[in-house]
């Protein structure tokens, strides 16, 4: 079959990407589903800093390839081997398939997927398959076994989490990677504690995820920091009761002084290394530090090595928010259902597929907390 998409061919394209063009929009060739695979109808798909992160170069996934990685749909087509799906079942995507079998998914940790992480790097399904081809018969590439920026894509069992259909597809679609990231991070990772002191570096989609989950945890203070003031309205609808803006005065003092001597808990989602150093700085003995921004696999981060042994600080890292996807997915839509979570408040705008290079130029400035393409 036939399908539009948002292909990527070349990586680090400067901005403004509005006129560099990255994302080409294209038809592509879609093969049917193979044995536990499955087509599903693309209904929404989100715009994050991960995708924006193969657009300029900081993830090297292979070329060319359909991006995205946060999407929901609707289910088309069950492949051979598929029992538990049927056609019109609504589906959010898991951005790392999980196999359930692996040493990481048999001890419950199956955002750390061994498979899964192979088949993303190799920009293929956990099945092996590579589903799109060009119009010149071109092998075009999976983002992350989801390809979210098509009409269509084939996808395997293993990255599907069936939902509720009256869960709106625009909302549905954060689920997928900022919802599941910021608040397993908070409920997973760090499973921070009610009454303890918590500072968000960060205010897009998934720093907020992280402000929301917080305040569902029943931490205080919660302090978001950005280097917007633009950012503080939004972050304290989502739950921050304080606001520090990075690019005033000595931040890192300012949240020690509001924490009475550092966070307890500091989250860093930017993808920054020096980012990264001023949460740490900004925990107090004790403290923990969660990493959940991707900087570029060639920046080194520089930390007190003291800090460790006399002052029993923590610095680690959460991805995909350590998740069980088939687990969390829905757990997380129970609180959202229950008003613990404001997800809706995450978005900022909806878009046709064919604005997404100029979507990607808000998102780079810091604009947005999450755009959503409709199809």
């Amino acid at each position: 079959m036939k399908t539009l998409a948002a292909v990527l061919r070349h990586r680090g394209l400067p901005a403004p990407y509005a006129q560099s063009k990255p994302l080409v929009i294209e038809e592509l060739d879609l093969d049917p589903p193979g044995e536990g695979e499955v087509l599903v109808e693309m209904a929404a798909a989100g715009l994050c800093h991960s995708d924006l992160s193969v657009i300029n170069g900081t993830r090297l996934w292979p070329l060319p390839i359909v991006i995205g990685h946060e999407a929901c749909g609707i289910v088309r087509e069950p492949g051979k081997g598929v029992k538990d799906l049927r056609e019109g079942d609504h589906v959010v995507f898991s951005f790392l398939p999980t196999c359930g079998e692996c040493p990481m998914c048999s001890a419950g940790r199956a955002s750390l997927c061994e498979p899964g992480v192979l088949a993303n790097r190799a920009g293929r399904l956990i099945t092996g398959g590579i589903r799109f081809r060009s119009a010149a018969r071109e092998t075009v590439h999976h983002h992350s076994g989801i390809a979210g920026y098509s009409q269509f894509s084939v996808i395997a069992r293993e990255s599907i989490v069936k939902i509720e259909a009256d869960v709106p597809m625009e909302t549905a679609v954060l689920f997928g990677c900022a919802i599941m990231t910021g608040v397993g991070a908070v409920v997973n990772t760090a499973k921070v504690a009610a009454g303890t002191s918590v500072a968000v570096f960060g205010m897009g989609g998934v720093g907020l995820s992280v402000v929301m989950g917080a305040r569902a945890a029943g931490a205080w203070p919660i302090i978001a920091v950005d280097r917007l003031a633009s950012k503080e309205a939004l972050a304290r609808q989502c739950g921050a009761t304080h606001f520090v803006h990075c690019g005033e005065g000595d931040m890192v003092g300012e949240i020690r002084d509001l924490t009475r001597g550092g966070a307890e808990t500091a989250f860093e989602a930017v993808g920054d290394e020096h980012v990264i150093a001023q949460a740490f700085g900004a925990t107090r003995r004790g403290g923990r530090t969660v990493c959940i921004g991707l900087p570029h696999p060639d920046r080194i981060l520089t930390v007190p090595a003291l800090a460790f042994a006399a002052e029993e600080r923590v610095l680690m890292g959460s991805y995909m928010g350590s998740c069980v996807p088939q687990r969390d997915i829905p757990r997380f839509i129970g609180m959202y259902r229950a008003g613990l979570l404001p997800v809706d408040l995450l978005r900022s705008r909806e878009i046709r597929l064919e604005e997404v290079n100029e979507a990607f130029d808000l998102l780079d400035r810091g604009e947005v907390a999450r755009q959503v393409i409709r199809f």
